[in-house]
């Protein structure tokens, strides 16, 4: 079978929240913060970066670690981690990071001569007289960097905003000279925090965190979590630094707001917060976002879906999808790894993961590995009680008569299929205890089209699936 472009569109061992994608010279390259692999905070592995030619994105290379959380003189001794970082192209053609370590809220900058690395510390975002920017009275503390360049000025979006928290108001952005550090203008606030979103229009989707900015035409999209935090919303203008209005959600996490498939206020995967943004590759545009795997909020895998813009320059929610990168609809037949679940739920509802909801006792389905961080080991979903369900979408199916499922784990019962999560049973496929992945298999007749495919596990015990295969 061709190669073809998945959610996760990275390795599953590989742990890349807060995208931000750019295209290079025909590569499109995504920066991020690097969670680890069972880890126990965010953020804890240094920067690494992974790029794609635009035409293929299921053909991706990993450029390596392009900065080590060593390498800011704050933080000589590593006890920070490096959060989600930016990166922009300056008027002399090099390549500027922007990113905030996790205890203090000043904005450090690195540079390099080519977009993936390696990147060396240059300095920090300054006021005129010297002072750090977010160290100077009334200066509200920086986060989360998202940059743009135009016309020799880099407008810097920062800002980090709880709901209930009277003492700050909201993203902002602040204009930097062509040095890339010093302050040209002030900071300004473009959308309010929750306190202050009353008469905004920003109401109910108030700025949380996770700033990005794109230019479409002479359009201005500001991109953001807002406090709902699996949600990233939207807000546009015609200015890079005054009047964006807010347009609405871009994706949760959740799936939470789409009623396509399952009623608008269902969450159909476990969410936490969100980052990331939107881009153009080969004439088709994709929002890039992640997920929450592991049982845990720091176990992040990044996704990405296509989306369009209305001819008033607004975008529909995107759908989560197991498919995103491919373009389309994948091949319904070979064997599909189960890390792939665009759904994941049971009948127990919650809508947040680990830290964010009751991820930590055992009744929900998970997606995990084996091994220990950075080990090449497969992804596969575990803790598959009764009634726990996995969902993936979308496949063009023609002719299968036989479903395969490999599955391990101390289980007795049977797992369900179904085109739709609440949808008839096409067949049962009957499990059993084993400690090693075996594989069971059902006849069946399933429906030609555009097909979503849904497992459901029903019987005792818990169970793991590691994949299924369309015959």
């Amino acid at each position: 079978m061709k190669k073809q472009g998945l959610n996760p569109y990275l390795p599953s061992w590989e742990y890349i929240p807060d995208g931000e994608p750019y295209v290079f010279d025909g590569r499109v390259y995504v920066y991020g913060s690097h969670d680890r692999f069972n880890g126990h905070a965010f953020c804890l592995n240094d920067y690494v970066c992974w790029s794609a030619p635009v035409e293929d994105l299921s053909d991706w290379k990993n450029e390596g670690v392009i900065y080590h959380k060593t390498d800011d003189p704050l933080n000589p001794d590593g006890r920070m981690c490096l959060y989600a970082p930016d990166i922009t192209r300056g008027p002399d053609g090099r390549y500027y990071l922007y990113y905030v370590l996790d205890k203090v809220s000043v904005v450090s900058v690195a540079v390099c001569d080519t977009p993936a690395g390696k990147f060396e510390f240059l300095g920090y975002v300054r006021h005129a007289d010297g002072t750090r920017l977010g160290e100077r009275d009334g200066d509200e503390p920086q986060f989360d960097p998202g940059v743009l360049t135009e016309e020799g000025r880099t407008y810097l979006y920062t800002g980090f905003c709880a709901a209930g928290d009277k003492t700050r108001h909201g993203a902002m952005v602040t204009v930097i000279g062509s040095d890339m550090l010093t302050i040209l203008e002030e900071p300004v606030f473009v959308a309010p925090s929750e306190p202050y979103s009353k008469g905004s229009g920003f109401e109910g989707h108030a700025f949380f965190e996770a700033p990005s900015i794109r230019k479409k035409g002479d359009t201005y999209y500001f991109i953001y979590s807002s406090i709902v935090m699996h949600e990233l919303c939207y807000a546009t203008s015609k200015s890079p630094t005054k009047d964006f209005v807010y347009q609405g959600v871009l994706v949760s996490n959740t799936d939470l707001h789409i009623d396509s498939y399952k009623p608008a206020d269902k969450p159909m995967f476990y969410g936490g917060n969100n980052h990331g943004s939107i881009v153009e590759l080969a004439g088709k545009w994709y929002v890039f976002y992640h997920r929450h795997t592991n049982g845990t909020s720091f176990s992040r895998q990044g996704c990405m879906e296509p989306i369009h813009f209305r001819k008033d320059g607004t975008i529909p929610q995107a759908e989560m999808t197991s498919c995103g990168p491919n373009g389309g609809a994948l091949a319904g037949r070979g064997e599909y790894p189960a890390y792939l679940a665009c759904n994941l739920f049971c009948k127990d509802e919650e809508m947040y993961a680990g830290t964010f909801g009751a991820w930590m006792d055992g009744r929900f389905p998970k997606i995990t590995q084996d091994g220990k961080d950075v080990d090449e080991e497969p992804g596969y979903i575990a803790n598959m009680r009764d009634s726990a369900t996995a969902g993936f979408k979308y496949f063009r199916c023609e002719g299968i008569t036989k479903v395969k499922i490999k599955v391990r784990g101390y289980c007795q019962g049977a797992f369900e299929v179904k085109t739709a999560w609440n949808g008839r049973v096409l067949g049962t496929i009957p499990v059993r205890f084993t400690n090693v992945w075996t594989e069971y298999s059902a006849e069946l007749v399933f429906p030609d089209g555009i097909q979503a495919l849904y497992f459901t596990y029903s019987g005792k015990g818990n169970a793991s699936l590691a994949s299924f295969t369309l015959e």
